[in-house]
């Protein structure tokens, strides 16, 4: 590999969006403390968290499991402004830099992104000023590096590194289920980040979870190859062996998914020849599976005026296809709906599909769900 910025930084990124909770929904942050000794003892240094993660909560729980506990050059911190979600001006959007800080403890972050660029609110960072913004704070030396994070074309996505040529690095979505995916690009965005020379941190290499748990035949076939590998190992290390990669972002919930991950990353080693073949196959046998793919980012969620679960009722969906139950997924759904919308309650506002940075078709499937009623 190629020199680049950030190539000598651990390749596992623990990302604090999916945090273990207690019982009564908040995060449990004596588990999240163990993990973090785990992670740091294992040489982890990259931690990334956002504004909007958990309503604030998950910066919150950075600074109790991690700022509190470590001096301040172990560990690097990236966090994220978000110009369309939890905001409606200029002013309480670059309040959030602020309210980062305070909430984290950090002093300052050594990684800070604009939040999950896409075609339908890219422009508000514009009339923000929000790109000029966060260039005044890293002058400042409250930021050591910028960029953003990106779930668009790839048109666009060049587009905004010819606009900003200073921009350090981006994060994109890739993993081998979506490199061929014309709805996430994960393969022309890389390309394009490359030919620009900006490094990148990767999102979502496990799709939500759902390559940690792939489909049967995809677990038969990485069970035929290597039967000691955890399925979640196929996908970050896929990810890692790529040229330009900073570190992969994991979103951990747990200490056993933290041991699994750094039991081939700690000592990590690029994909061979014939893992990649591997890698190829399953490729190719993901194109028969109908599953919805949803990573479960709860974006839709939260401007949805009928409270409709939309994440939970596609893992519903995605697991009947997968284990058809006796009342074709009534009891499932009853379950994950409860006290909340169901899919027929949807009035087809469409704030659901303009959030989405998977950019499904949230209207009609779940139209299409509506037969677990």
């Amino acid at each position: 590999m190629a020199d680049y910025f950030g190539k000598n930084v651990f390749k596992l990124g623990f990302g604090l969006m999916r945090l273990p909770k207690n019982a009564d929904g908040s995060i449990d942050i004596e588990q999240t403390s163990q993990m973090v000794d785990l992670f740091i003892n294992a040489g982890g240094t990259y931690f990334d968290t956002a504004y909007v993660y958990d309503n604030g909560e998950s910066e919150k729980a950075a600074k109790k499991a991690l700022v509190d506990r470590y001096p301040r050059d172990k560990y690097t911190l990236c966090t994220k402004l978000c110009a369309w979600m939890m905001c409606n001006d200029e002013k309480s959007a670059k309040q959030q830099f602020f309210t980062s800080l305070e909430r984290t403890g950090a002093g300052y972050f050594d990684y800070y992104l604009l939040h999950a660029l896409q075609r339908n609110n890219y422009k508000k960072y514009d009339e923000y000023h929000i790109w000029d913004f966060v260039k005044e704070q890293k002058a400042k030396g409250f930021i050591k590096y910028y960029g953003f994070s990106f779930h668009a074309d790839p048109d666009l996505l060049e587009e905004l590194l010819t606009l900003h040529p200073d921009v350090d690095f981006v994060q994109l979505q890739i993993n081998y289920a979506d490199w061929n995916n014309p709805g996430v690009a994960s393969k022309a965005c890389y390309e394009i980040a490359r030919k620009h020379n900006v490094s990148i941190t990767v999102m979502e290499p496990v799709k939500g979870g759902s390559l940690a748990n792939p489909i049967p035949k995809v677990q038969n076939i990485f069970k035929e190859a290597n039967p000691s590998l955890s399925f979640a190992s196929w996908a970050i290390r896929y990810v890692a062996s790529m040229d330009g990669i900073i570190s992969v972002l994991s979103g951990m919930s747990n200490i056993e998914q933290m041991k699994d991950n750094l039991s081939y990353m700690k000592d990590f080693k690029p994909l061979t020849k014939e893992e990649q073949d591997v890698i190829h196959r399953v490729q190719e046998a993901l194109n028969e599976d109908n599953s919805i793919p949803c990573t479960a980012c709860h974006y839709c969620t939260d401007g949805c005026p009928m409270n409709i679960p939309i994440p939970e009722i596609f893992a519903v969906r995605n697991d009947e296809d997968k284990n058809k139950s006796f009342d074709k997924g009534k009891q499932k759904y009853s379950i994950a709906t409860q006290n909340k919308g169901k899919a027929s309650d949807c009035v087809e506002c469409g704030q659901c599909e303009s959030a989405c940075p998977q950019h499904l078709k949230i209207i009609s499937l779940l139209k299409e769900c509506r037969s677990m009623e």
